[in-house]
């Protein structure tokens, strides 16, 4: 058995709970959590007092991975995270990567959807038809991690943060916010538009009376290749989905610790793991079934 904790227990520490109930070779041994939540497992307060266990399943936004994720890798923990910030995964990849080799264990970052499994997808486009144009068509749906973003904003009290597609890879963000009595709209919208995860985005945001009455956590994505094979061109490929968006990440999470406990020390995005690393069961029977 898989001996794991969750750090974090909001939507996605929730669904990486659900997503282990179903896995037959998952132990849940702890949660970590500073607010105060009811569960049958152990609850830590802080991830300095995990010991006994194989690997951390870090649920938290992606501002808190890196400082979290070097702690408990210091500790000897291997962890998986869903890091999101893509332009930032290759520097914390080589810093996790040392600590981790240091410590004798192991790091997955960026493992959710996208990036992660999205990431597979792109590079299997790529090694089918290596010349050519990829389109990732995310939503309409709710970004995750915007939304966390936009939230931590001072003045804001709740916020939602759509997605859009607008075509060609290209999106707008509609960033609904629910203000703190007494806050400026101008002052937060500036902020919010300066901020990383939206700044390189058509972003709008929008004041609203209540940002739970417009909340969905569905989203989706459509990949799109366009390109050439040995020589011969007009080769396409589409891979579309329509998702729960914590449930999904929560799963490939708990996917990506059991891939990590069958790695070198080291830290890993998930194009550099095995496929068939993420899977329970024996790997003839696996071959037998997939290939």
């Amino acid at each position: 058995m898989i001996k794991a904790a969750i750090v974090g227990y909001g939507n996605i520490g929730k669904a990486a709970h659900e997503a282990i109930s179903q896995a037959g070779d998952f132990s849940l041994e702890y949660i970590v959590e500073k607010e105060e939540i009811s569960s049958s497992v152990p609850v830590l307060k802080s991830v300095s007092e995990l010991s006994g266990i194989d690997v951390a399943i870090i649920c938290l936004p992606s501002r808190l991975v890196p400082d979290t994720a070097q702690e408990i890798l210091s500790a000897g923990i291997s962890t998986v995270d869903c890091y999101d910030i893509h332009t930032n995964i290759l520097n914390l990849r080589s810093k996790l990567d040392a600590i981790a080799k240091q410590n004798n264990c192991t790091a997955i970052t960026a493992a959710g959807w996208d990036p992660g499994t999205d990431s597979v997808i792109r590079a299997l486009f790529l090694a089918m038809l290596p010349k050519g144009i990829t389109y990732t068509n995310f939503g309409p749906g709710m970004s995750m991690g915007h939304s966390v973003a936009a939230k931590s904003i001072p003045g804001v009290k709740d916020a939602l943060s759509m997605t859009i597609p607008t075509g060609s890879g290209v999106h707008r963000r509609m960033v609904y916010i629910e203000l703190e009595q007494g806050a400026d709209f101008d002052t937060v919208s500036k902020a919010i538009l300066e901020d990383e995860y939206f700044a390189g985005d058509q972003t709008h945001v929008i004041r609203v009376d209540s940002v739970d009455r417009l909340r969905d956590v569905g989203h989706g994505v459509n990949l799109f290749r366009k390109g050439v094979a040995g020589t011969t061109g007009n080769q396409r490929l589409e891979f579309n989905m329509s998702i729960n968006n914590p449930a999904l990440t929560g799963q490939v999470l708990v996917s990506s610790a059991r891939a990590a406990l069958k790695q070198k020390p080291g830290c890993y995005t998930m194009i550099e793991i095995p496929p068939i690393n993420f899977l329970c069961g024996g790997r003839d029977e696996l071959i037998r079934e997939l290939v």
